[in-house]
């Protein structure tokens, strides 16, 4: 049994990463593959770049601007492959990612087995890439998984995952319609379809950190609070559907809890709704705080005005710490996954 494993990557505006993407495919050890970009109306040389991989067997689809969710959408309907691998376009597979899971499946054939592997963070230089274990790296029943992603406000990246067709089919397309966490939403789906998660040590993802992660990011906009509600509303019917027992309550409650900085005090009716799911939860929510000194100009200034200096801040030492790597990454060395 040789599967074959589709590498999809929807692309928009990443001509600066692009190919150290594309290459990280391209090296990929597992040789029975088809790489396929989605360029989804790029304004800078993105499908220009692509397109200079086509030698080397990548296909590439160009189509008008609709969105991460539209554009993977795509790239499945032009798959075959029996597994499939999700990646974006400034991430990278370590060289032996689908190989080692490949090989786990091998040894178990049970194509409703959903494959995950370990996942870095990194800047600019993959070959100092932080990987931090959390309690989603073990063999999970799918309940189990999203009881712990909830009460504990975990995740996996998204290129983690090695999905088989027949998962993909049951799980349905990516939903257009988020703004935020489309991809949480689709794996809750592929996770309602599996029977349980293998976890394969050794099999890497490296997941670059391209922007802060600020309070503003949803904050700033009523549309995404909005939408933001709307994912948690489906992640905890999700699991709610596998188990709906007094750990699991307790799981979302957690997860509103986790979740309420991001909508106070800028949506007063979003915050009550929240109070009232945990209330009908047999829970009880608290107001959000902030650290010390942005408490302190929450006292005088607000709330409102502390989060904004609190996101502005973490803004500037984002792009001081990017500059910094990147300058590091130009006079040491930027060496790929897997290399010396």
């Amino acid at each position: 049994m040789t599967p074959l494993v589709s590498i999809l990557i929807p692309a928009y505006n990443a001509e600066e990463y692009l190919a150290e993407t594309l290459e990280s495919a391209v090296a990929q050890t597992w040789a029975h593959r088809e790489i396929i970009v989605v360029d989804d109306g790029s304004k800078d040389r993105t499908l220009e770049i692509a397109k200079g991989f086509e030698p080397r067997g990548v296909t590439v689809i160009s189509q008008k601007n609709q969105g991460a969710a539209a554009a993977r959408n795509a790239a499945l309907a032009a798959s075959r492959g029996d597994y499939i691998q999700w990646l974006d376009a400034d991430d990278l597979l370590g060289p032996e990612k689908i190989a080692r899971q490949v090989a786990a499946l091998l040894r178990d054939p049970n194509r409703r087995v959903l494959l995950s592997a370990e996942w870095g963070r990194f800047m600019y230089r993959p070959d100092r890439a932080e990987f931090t274990p959390t309690a989603l790296w073990a063999d999970l029943s799918p309940s189990e998984w999203l009881r712990l992603k909830l009460s504990d406000n975990l995740y996996m990246q998204t290129a983690t995952w090695l999905v088989s067709r027949q998962l993909t089919d049951a799980a349905g397309l990516w939903n257009t319609a988020l703004l935020g966490d489309d991809d949480g939403e689709y794996f809750c789906r592929v996770l309602l379809k599996s029977e349980a998660i293998r976890f394969v040590p050794g099999s890497q993802v490296f997941y670059r950190m391209a922007g802060s992660d600020t309070l503003s990011v949803i904050g700033q906009s009523d549309r995404k609070m909005e939408a933001h509600i709307h994912s948690m509303q489906l992640h905890m019917g999700y699991l709610r559907s596998l188990e709906d027992s007094d750990r699991v309550h307790a799981a979302c409650v957690n997860y509103l809890q986790a979740s309420l900085i991001h909508v106070y005090p800028e949506r007063p009716d979003i915050v009550e709704q929240m109070h009232e799911m945990a209330r009908d939860l047999g829970g009880r929510l608290t107001l959000p705080k902030l650290s010390w000194k942005y408490s302190m100009l929450g006292a005088v200034f607000g709330m409102r005005q502390a989060k904004r200096w609190q996101g502005k801040l973490r803004g500037v030492r984002w792009t001081v710490a990017r500059r910094i790597d990147r300058a590091l990454s130009r006079t040491g060395g930027n060496r790929a996954p897997g290399t010396a």
